[in-house]
């Protein structure tokens, strides 16, 4: 077996300790930053889950939320509102096209291969927010285009775009 470097080791303790580990990627330029779950495949035998544009404290809130009720039975269904995330708003969680997966949760795949031996089969969703004002997703027809910035649609395959 591999030697685990430092973060490999962290992220390995913490998942066994807490059930799964939060990845934060920094916004690069136009794109904005970025949180996923690590471990919610074998912890609570469901997908990764991804979420974009908020603060870190606060996606990492969301993915601990996400994970209670994962726990606790939920279901994970294209399209589906999902309550108390945020405050207020009910957030959805839409699938993300396979043609996205190697480039946004590359450690969740990295972990599935140090556990099972490969990297095959691993679903990840992501968890849309409104804006606060029209309470609107980034698909529907008169949203705010700082909400639609934040939050790149990646259930559409990348030939279509990201955004």
């Amino acid at each position: 077996m591999a030697v685990l470097n430092e973060f490999e080791q962290r992220m390995v303790a913490s998942i066994a300790e807490h059930g799964w580990y939060a990845m934060h990627v920094l916004a690069d330029g136009d794109f904005p930053g970025f949180t996923y779950s690590i471990g919610f495949w074998e912890s609570a035998n469901a997908p990764e889950f991804l979420i974009y544009g908020l603060p870190k404290k606060l996606m990492h809130s969301m993915l601990w939320e996400m994970f209670r009720q994962l726990k606790a039975g939920r279901r994970v269904r294209d399209g589906e509102p999902i309550s108390d995330l945020i405050e207020g708003f009910d957030c959805i969680m839409r699938p993300i096209h396979v043609s996205h997966i190697r480039e946004h949760i590359g450690s969740a795949l990295w972990y599935q291969r140090h556990r099972l031996g490969n990297d095959r089969g691993l679903q990840a969703w992501q968890i849309f927010w409104p804006g606060k004002e029209q309470k609107l997703f980034p698909w529907e027809a008169g949203c705010n285009e700082d909400v639609r910035g934040w939050q790149p649609l990646l259930y559409l395959p990348k030939e279509q775009g990201v955004g």
